[in-house]
């Protein structure tokens, strides 16, 4: 089974907007609790390689086994995937890390399986940490400061949502998705789902379309609606740059008839993004290195 795919072509600063994914709830925490019991999780075998291509294109991939394979991956997009941090709140880091390439083929003992989205780094995250302390050196700190950020209000204060945010009648509890898990209905699902020009959110809360929404707009998005409970929409919109999509992507390209995403957010769910300011939490590189090929 496939953990996670990722594929780049183009700069770490349109990857966001390039990927087509997709996110779906599976409830497995159990993977993350016996990966941190165990202690420091680390690949049984890996090799690291530069890759002078030139190509710009790249993947990363999970593979059944506990395995991994980074082709063509700038060490930042290395970076966010090992710690879950997106690029915009990275810090310190110098300019070629952005932009020098390589090739990792890795393999974890054992078969674990992959986490719950939003339950914190699963093995292979774990033990990509531990690769980059090992051969780039990395060395981090966590900081919080001031910075630019969105918080995501009503857009009419004391309003009402818009026509397209409903209060979800899902079930998304661990139970009521492990029942429709042999037989799901059809459009129904618990979780976000991504593509480009559209986020879809299934029976939970805007705290987790908060987390979609700033990978679309490059900054960091606190949820100040007030509106608790959990809720179903699809959001569609034009991204800044109209792209194509990635190879082998199934999703269908943005309609480049819709409204921006800050127009979107109004007109179809009754909230906007109100710039602003505060405390954000930033992954600041100290130092990492160039490492010496296999």
């Amino acid at each position: 089974m496939v953990v996670f795919v990722a594929s780049q072509t183009g700069s770490m600063e349109s990857m966001m907007r390039k990927v087509a994914f997709q996110i779906v709830v599976i409830v497995s925490l159990a993977a993350v609790a016996i990966a941190r019991q165990a202690g420091p999780v680390a690949f049984e075998v890996a090799s690291v390689k530069p890759n002078q291509s030139g190509q710009r294109a790249g993947n990363l991939r999970g593979e059944p086994g506990g395995r991994i394979n980074a082709t063509n991956m700038p060490l930042q997009q290395l970076v966010t995937f090992a710690f879950q941090v997106p690029p915009y709140l990275l810090a310190g880091a110098p300019p070629w890390i952005a932009d020098e390439r390589f090739d990792i083929v890795a393999k974890l003992e054992g078969n674990p399986p992959p986490p719950a989205p939003g339950s914190g780094p699963g093995p292979l995250n774990l033990a990509m940490q531990n690769l980059l302390a090992d051969r780039f050196k990395l060395k981090f700190h966590r900081e919080t400061r001031e910075a630019d950020m969105y918080a995501l209000v009503l857009a009419r204060p004391g309003g009402s949502p818009g026509p397209g945010l409903i209060p979800s009648k899902q079930d998304c509890s661990p139970q009521g998705v492990e029942a429709r898990r042999a037989s799901p209905p059809p459009g129904v699902f618990c979780g976000m789902q991504m593509g480009p020009g559209r986020i879809g959110l299934g029976g939970f809360p805007l705290s987790t379309f908060v987390n979609g929404l700033a990978a679309q707009v490059g900054r960091f998005v606190v949820d100040r609606t007030g509106l608790t409970g959990n809720w179903d929409f699809e959001l569609k919109f034009t991204p800044e740059q109209p792209i194509g999509l990635p190879p082998g992507a199934e999703l269908p390209p943005p309609d480049p008839n819709a409204a921006s995403v800050f127009t979107a957010l109004q007109e179809q769910l009754g909230l906007r993004l109100q710039a602003t300011r505060g405390p954000v939490g930033f992954f600041v590189i100290d130092s990492i290195e160039r490492p010496i090929s296999d």
